[in-house]
């Protein structure tokens, strides 16, 4: 009796053990082909610029900036940036700063040597002239850039499962209705979210505050442990909507060097005001303004 006990406590021990090995090695076998399609996306996704840029060190936690472009991308036509984010992020002090430059502000459009509205560049001159004039309007170095399609990012948002915000006031929008307060949604919810402006007494400044709302809850939905069953499906949204100059190498060193300062975001608003000139509405930032944006900016990057 002793040894049919013993016999069964084996068996019972064996079988644990192969259950648990098979585990495992699906685990690991799902990692591995996650892995695989992380490297494909960041493959698929990376569009590297032809210029001049600063080293940066990721390993030793110097500070970079980031420029987002949301552009409405139609057939036949390149289109224009109409959502402009900048971020700067220092590891050391564990902070971002995150600030949207609205769509008509008035400069210098580096490559035509003309006045124009900021997002105009892009539309001469594609990604490279974009980076150009925004780092001329603001006086410091743009490290990455990372563009997405407007009209598609919903795919992403319906790929995380939707997305949560707090609305300051109720509004409708595109169809929908978004009432005050904590709300969920979807990709096309999102999109008209974002977009809406002529209800919105600050105009463009409200639509560029939902849409620092939107793109911080995206950031914050995707490093959710919940998301990670939803990989596949992030992915095959950013292998169609998104294009960059990061490579999966330096993607590994941020996500390791740099995530503690996602939780602590700091955003705030480009003063400026509106004018007609020729017939055409610009947004003027004073000098003193830029100024002291560029030196915010230069401080928070640890830039002398």
């Amino acid at each position: 009796m002793g040894r049919t006990k013993e016999t069964m406590m084996k068996k019972l021990l064996i079988g644990l053990a192969v259950t648990a090995g098979v585990i495992v090695l699906a685990i690991g076998g799902y990692g591995l082909y996650l892995y695989k399609q992380l490297t494909d996306t960041a493959t698929k996704v990376h569009e590297p610029l032809e210029r001049d840029a600063r080293d940066i060190d990721l390993d030793n936690k110097q500070p970079l900036s980031f420029l987002l472009l949301g552009v409405d991308e139609r057939k036949n036509d390149q289109g224009r940036s109409d959502t402009i984010v900048v971020v700067t992020v220092n590891p050391n002090k564990e902070s971002m700063i995150m600030f949207n430059i609205p769509r008509d502000t008035r400069t210098e459009i580096i490559g035509r040597g003309t006045e124009d509205k900021i997002n105009h560049a892009y539309a001469f001159g594609n990604v490279p002239m974009a980076i150009d004039t925004v780092e001329h309007f603001l006086d410091i170095p743009i490290d990455y850039y990372v563009k997405v399609n407007m009209e598609a990012f919903k795919e992403i948002v319906d790929a995380l499962g939707g997305v949560t915000v707090t609305n300051s006031f109720a509004f409708s929008s595109g169809g929908y209705q978004f009432p005050e307060g904590p709300i969920r949604l979807n990709g096309d919810e999102a999109l008209a979210y974002t977009r809406m402006r002529k209800q919105d007494p600050k105009g463009d400044l409200g639509r560029n505050i939902r849409q620092q709302q939107v793109i911080k809850a995206i950031i914050k939905e995707g490093a959710s442990i919940q998301s990670v069953t939803k990989l596949g499906d992030i992915l095959n949204s950013l292998e169609n909507n998104v294009k960059t100059n990061l490579t999966f190498d330096e993607m590994k060193r941020i996500q390791k060097h740099y995530r503690g300062a996602l939780g602590n975001t700091e955003t705030f608003e480009i003063k400026g005001s509106g004018t007609r000139i020729n017939g055409i509405y610009y947004y003027i930032v004073p000098e003193e303004e830029r100024k002291a944006i560029s030196e915010r900016l230069k401080e928070h990057l640890e830039i002398k």
